[in-house]
């Protein structure tokens, strides 16, 4: 793994470890709990792109950031339906 990939990588499990925390708290805290999770897929799209070497748009759109690593990983399209709703989070 390239030591780039590895940041988003590092950043994505640091988001994703918030975002459990927040989905045990009693109540749930839904709205930073959608960021965080929001914030996940963005970070490992990154990071795949990262891995890849494509260049990694300015974009938190997460249906933008899935288009540009299909052609590497043609199986990723079946998330496009929660990545667009995570992005309307």
């Amino acid at each position: 793994m390239k030591k780039l990939t590895a940041e988003w990588v590092r950043k994505a499990e640091a988001d994703f470890g918030a975002a459990q925390q927040l989905a045990n708290a009693e109540p749930p805290v839904n709205d930073p709990l959608c960021f965080h999770c929001q914030q996940t897929a963005e970070e490992y799209l990154k990071a795949l792109l990262q891995e890849h070497g494509i260049s990694i748009p300015k974009t938190h759109d997460l249906d933008v950031l899935l288009n540009f690593i299909l052609p590497q990983q043609p199986k990723l399209a079946s998330l496009r339906r929660i990545l667009n709703i995570l992005t309307q989070c």
